[in-house]
């Protein structure tokens, strides 16, 4: 299962992080059951119960009567082209997610922050399938509506639905086993499936973003028909918390908080979306950003990634004063996996004794004591800080799924646990050199005049893409060590735009990018992660070209896994399939949040546990009455 972007502070961003980058259960008499179609439900949940009941009015950790009002200002990276999120081309302005509603669109069922895979009415005041899973059907609220006060209707669903899946391979990726949309009702839509028993299909149509068909067919201002499958700089009709309110093509954008929100009296939304305007200020790169902050007005807040900065730069005046906060947030959620991704598309990268050689070489340790002040963990699973990490040998339950394998994957999946080197002593350094150089000898490789050449002659090269000045940092001294073996690395750092259309193009040798966040309940995303159609999809998130029909089994067996215990072992099978696959170098993760705001916000006592920090939730000081608790 997706998680859904929030778009409230980030731009998206490929690049890696330094080190990283309406409802409520309606009553009995309303949700009447039918026997072929299920009880209607205004919660769903892949893992278990939700812990809320069906009348919940908020969250748990919200303030209900926080204070609406004020201004939050966020500094973001790059620059944007266009306020069409669902597209290839084109970079959409931040608040604009292209899955999920970000600030300006709902979805069917809106994702919980507060527990894991489980989503609660929205735009679909209640869900109903059966027990096969063959078909979902979803009842719009009859209070939704668009900025323009028209009701949102089961032809706008029909029309997202079948539009989405046109425009991006992702979505034809996610919807593939969705064989067709209907309006079943007057506010009734009903999702046919292809196979039986995805436990995910109906949740994956509750992320559904609506989009309204009667402003995307209609004209313009001057009188041009509009065209979806194009980039625009047309505010788009929305029906979300905000609206475009004004906006500088490619340097900032502003939204303002729609006053008669349909849905502010949501469970999912009662104490959140409480500033009145939202500001995002565009910058070149890490640095102009930090400036924006420390200078005020301009980044209200940041998550920061820089180690370096965290333990050494706040030391500006405002931080030493107290007008700027620090803290540090536990992270409950998995970790993603960060790595130097290889493009295995390239026939340097396609031998795995080069994979394995060139992860032999990385020399972690030296890095966390030199740059990064030893806050960091070495990262060794797909599903970090999750139970769905694969440890140890196999278990049985995995050895079922992997055994019929056994001649498509590596032979050490069944025979040894997944360890990486760990440069601990000065003798570890020439130990994993050598075993990397022993490697390279098997595939074909030979030292001559200090270089790394193959057969033929041709020295081995890697470049690694950037899009930001700070990313060098990292770089080099990867970059050093592969000099070691012979290999002749560079750091290529480009702009932004630049960054991101190469990078949906798998233009590139190497780069260093943590990987969308995964949740807890894995499901059909993990085609457009790894799966062998998604290889060559321009778009898609298989960034390392993975092409594998072990691979491809295994994500069959966790999305057709009728029990979490199964779904568990297969990730794990996964995870234990593509980590001795070397598609990846792994770097590094932190189980921590580092926040660092102005003093001008009031928070909650306790933010969400499952995604643990909502800024949604916060709320500006200034705005509460006199005598009122921050």
């Amino acid at each position: 299962m997706l998680l859904a972007g929030a778009g409230f502070a980030f731009a998206p961003r490929f690049g890696f992080a330094e080190d990283a980058p309406a409802g409520g259960e309606a009553p009995a008499a309303k949700l009447a059951a039918t026997p072929l179609d299920g009880d209607w439900k205004a919660s769903t949940s892949l893992i278990g119960p939700s812990k809320y009941p069906g009348d919940f009015k908020h969250y748990d950790y919200v303030n209900p009567d926080a204070p609406k009002g004020g201004t939050v200002r966020s500094a973001t990276l790059g620059t944007y082209d266009s306020f069409n999120p669902f597209i290839v081309r084109g970079t959409p302005a931040a608040g604009l997610v292209n899955f999920g509603g970000g600030l300006l669109y709902d979805t069917l069922m809106e994702q919980s922050v507060d527990e894991a895979a489980t989503s609660h009415a929205m735009v679909a005041e209640a869900v109903r399938y059966p027990a096969d899973f063959r078909s979902a059907t979803f009842r719009l609220d009859p209070a939704a509506r668009w900025h323009d006060g028209r009701p949102i209707t089961a032809a706008d669903v029909v029309w997202s639905f079948e539009t989405l899946k046109t425009l991006h391979p992702q979505w034809a990726t996610y919807y593939k086993n969705v064989i067709a949309a209907e309006a079943t009702g007057e506010r009734e839509v009903t999702f046919r499936f292809d196979q039986a028993n995805n436990r995910e299909l109906p949740a994956i149509m509750g992320d559904l973003t609506i989009l309204p068909k009667h402003w995307w067919e209609g004209t313009d201002a001057k009188d041009a028909k509009r065209d979806i499958s194009q980039p625009t700089l047309e505010p788009p009709l929305g029906s979300g918390p905000y609206r475009i309110e004004s906006f500088d093509t490619g340097r900032s954008i502003r939204w303002k908080r729609v006053p008669d929100y349909w849905a502010a009296m949501s469970p999912t939304r009662v104490g959140r979306y409480n500033a009145d305007e939202i500001v995002y200020s565009y910058f070149r790169d890490q640095n102009a950003s930090w400036d924006a902050f420390r200078k005020g007005g301009i980044d209200d807040w940041r998550i920061e990634y820089s180690s370096q900065r965290w333990s050494e730069g706040y030391d500006f005046p405002a931080a030493k004063s107290g007008k700027v906060i620090r803290k540090t947030l536990k992270s409950y959620g998995v970790e993603s996996m960060q790595a130097f991704v290889l493009n295995n598309r390239l026939p340097k990268f396609a031998d795995r004794r080069v994979r394995q050689a060139l992860t032999l070489a990385f020399d972690f340790e030296t890095m966390n004591r030199t740059l990064f002040f030893g806050l960091n963990q070495r990262i060794s699973s797909y599903w970090a800080n999750s139970e769905l990490a694969a440890t140890g040998l196999p278990t049985p339950a995995e050895l079922k799924l992997l055994e019929p394998l056994r001649d498509q994957v590596p032979p050490e999946v069944f025979t040894s646990e997944f360890k990486l080197p760990v440069y601990d002593t000065p003798a570890s350094a020439r130990t994993y050199l050598r075993q990397a150089f022993d490697l390279l000898q098997a595939a074909g490789y030979a030292m001559r005049n200090s270089a790394l050449v193959d057969a033929k002659g041709q020295p081995f090269t890697v470049e690694f893409l950037g899009d930001d000045p700070s990313d060098n940092r990292v770089l080099d001294p990867f970059v050093q060590q592969l000099g070691r073996l012979g290999i002749r690395a560079n750091v290529r750092i480009v702009d932004a735009n630049q960054y991101t259309a190469r990078m949906r193009a798998f233009d590139f040798e190497a780069v260093a990018m943590k990987y969308y966040p995964q949740s807890l309940s894995p499901g059909n995303e993990q085609r457009d992660f790894w799966s062998s159609g998604a290889a060559d999809a321009p778009g898609s998130r298989n960034y390392a070209g993975v092409k594998s029909p072990a691979v491809d089994r295994l994500i069959d067996a966790i999305v057709f896994a009728p029990d979490r215990e199964t779904q568990v072992a297969a990730t794990r099978a996964l995870d234990r399939v593509m980590l001795w696959n070397f598609f990846v170098v792994p770097q590094w993760f932190r189980a921590d949040i580092w926040l660092a705001y102005w003093n001008r916000f009031g928070m909650p006592e306790r933010q969400p546990e499952y995604t643990s920090i909502d800024p949604y939730s916060w709320w500006i000081a200034e705005a509460a009455p006199a005598g009122a608790a921050p």
